[in-house]
């Protein structure tokens, strides 16, 4: 019989989804794990591979198994020897034909920055931190370039062997709420300030003095990136890209050129696994 699952991990231990031979992956822990639980080999296919250090919330495997245990009694039989930085959230006996690979429609994932002069260890294995305030109106502006079918070699690093380049990005999301920190020993709270609308948009002092709603400081951002499937480490480089935008570095037009062109050193460096995560996998 064959079941989906929704399988949760935090990647930093891990080489990625996929079996390699140069350390642990998130598969050969899992299939691991569903050996000892169901007594016999069990193979895993997701719906794609998360490279080293990248998290899933929720990363989306079938399997085909012969087992007594009732379907959702799995994810606790399976569980109970799976590592605590990897768990398997829910199981179900899958459609006819369904594929975790390529039944899929559509995949987000989710590349969380947080923007301090120091850094802040409570955040440090999730987040990547970023010293300088981000103009945030230059970055969803870059966002809107982006979004939409387009070749995009450029957000695609070295070492694929993909020859189709063009993907669908349905949408980019980025999302900022103020950092929760005192004001100082002997001072009460600060309180963040928020635009006339309520978003949770961090006013800073610009260059001249003046306050901005568009500059953002002490707070986090999470650039979301919804699309129908991505090229090796395209997310990150879109973070990295939007990051550049909001720093300056680039503009919207540079990143329409940049796409245009094809031209990768033309697009945002890529920025580190840690911040990255894949969200959820969608099949309607």
């Amino acid at each position: 019989m064959r079941y989906v699952a929704v399988i949760s991990y935090f990647g930093a231990n891990y080489v990625g989804w996929q079996r390699q031979l140069n350390g642990l992956s998130v598969q050969e822990a899992l299939e691991k794990a569903m050996k000892k639980a169901f007594g016999c080999d069990v193979a895993a296919t997701a719906s794609g591979r998360t490279d080293a250090g990248v998290h899933a919330l929720a990363q989306v495997v079938h399997f085909d198994a012969d087992t007594s245990i009732p379907t959702d009694k799995i994810p606790f039989a399976v569980n109970s020897h799976l590592p605590d930085d990897i768990s398997m959230l829910s199981c179900e006996v899958a459609p006819d034909g369904f594929n975790a690979r390529f039944s899929a429609k559509r995949k987000t994932y989710r590349y969380s920055l947080y923007l301090s002069r120091h850094r802040l260890p409570i955040l440090e294995q999730t987040h990547e931190q970023v010293v300088v305030p981000l103009d945030l109106s230059g970055m969803r502006k870059a966002a809107d370039v982006i979004e939409g079918e387009h070749d995009f070699k450029c957000f695609e690093a070295t070492g694929s062997v993909i020859k189709n380049t063009v993907r669908i990005v349905y949408g980019i999301q980025i999302n900022v709420k103020p950092l929760d920190k005192s004001a100082g020993v002997f001072c009460s709270a600060a309180e963040p300030e928020r635009s006339e609308n309520g978003a949770s948009e961090v006013k800073t002092q610009g260059a001249n003095g003046n306050k901005t709603g568009d500059t953002i400081f002490d707070c986090t951002v999470e650039i979301s990136v919804t699309g129908n499937g991505f090229l090796y480490n395209m997310v990150r480089i879109i973070a990295g890209t939007l990051v550049y935008c909001g720093m300056g570095k680039l503009s919207s037009d540079d990143v329409k050129y940049a796409i245009e062109s094809g031209d990768r050193t033309l697009a945002g460096k890529t920025l580190p696994a840690k911040g990255l995560q894949l969200v959820c996998v969608n099949y309607n």
